[in-house]
């Protein structure tokens, strides 16, 4: 991709490119049957994502996930952060 694009994604987002794909590695080799991996993955994209994610939660984001088994929706946890 055109290293113009990643540079306005920081811009806008406040976000760097290296954090991003670091989540992205984190998310893609997870295993999500897993609470302490799942709870990490909750704590960077609460990191990346510059939100406050209070213990119950995030507690209640691990659970949902742990419950739906491998799949995850970030669409839906992007909701229960708002």
């Amino acid at each position: 991709m055109d290293k113009g694009f990643f540079k306005q994604f920081e811009r806008k987002t406040g976000v760097e490119m290296d954090e991003v794909f670091a989540l992205a590695r984190a998310i893609q080799y997870a295993d999500f049957s897993s609470e302490k991996q799942v709870r990490k993955i909750v704590q960077k994209v609460s990191k990346v994502a510059k939100r406050k994610v209070s213990p119950q939660l995030e507690e209640q984001i691990v659970q949902s996930i742990l419950k739906d088994g491998k799949s995850l929706d970030l669409s839906k946890i992007e909701r229960m952060m708002r």
